[in-house]
């Protein structure tokens, strides 16, 4: 790879953390392990072509122009943490696989039952991932950092915020929240 296509790689994943929390390799590369998939069955259940999945993994595209594609990947990243947590099975795992292929999206912030925790209330990681989605639909992360710089002075509880929920990493936005519960 020239110098050329090491940059324009570079610039896509920079661009992908903005979007996305992390590049999408490897975010799709914890959906494989922890789903136990292979990037043809991923590139399946997520309604894209291997070599557009593959693309995407390895920088030389940027962004999934379909709202339906990025809600099945947050659906899949919820129902990685499901089995992790062990609260469904790998048989339960791959039916609703295959009920994730077969969505048609909608609102990012759709409410599904895949979303919830034994009591039926929103998961956390949930929660706060529907908040990062819906500032990241507004702004790139550069621009929400700027925001809370800009309102740090006067407003440092909302800076904050805007710091860790729209521009950090979900698991750091995640324990922020728990540690401000106790």
């Amino acid at each position: 790879m020239d110098a050329a296509q090491q940059e324009a790689t570079a610039r896509a994943r920079d661009l992908q953390r903005n979007w996305y929390g992390e590049p999408l390799g490897t975010l799709f590369r914890k959906l494989i392990d922890d789903l136990g998939l292979n990037q043809a069955r991923l590139a399946g259940v997520l309604g894209l072509s291997a070599p557009m999945l593959s693309q995407l993994m390895s920088g030389q595209r940027a962004k999934i122009g379909n709202p339906a594609v990025v809600q099945r990947v947050q659906l899949l990243q919820d129902l990685a943490g499901q089995v992790a947590d062990g609260s469904v099975s790998a048989a339960e795992a791959t039916e609703r696989m295959d009920e994730i292929k077969k969505s048609q999206g909608g609102s990012v912030l759709s409410n599904t039952t895949h979303t919830t925790n034994s009591s039926g209330a929103p998961t956390v990681k949930r929660v706060v991932r529907e908040i990062q989605s819906l500032l990241r639909s507004v702004a790139a992360a550069g621009d929400i950092i700027e925001a809370a710089d800009t309102l740090a002075p006067t407003h440092p509880e909302l800076a904050e915020f805007l710091r860790v929920y729209g521009a950090g990493r979900t698991s750091d936005a995640v324990s922020h929240y728990q540690s401000h519960q106790n």
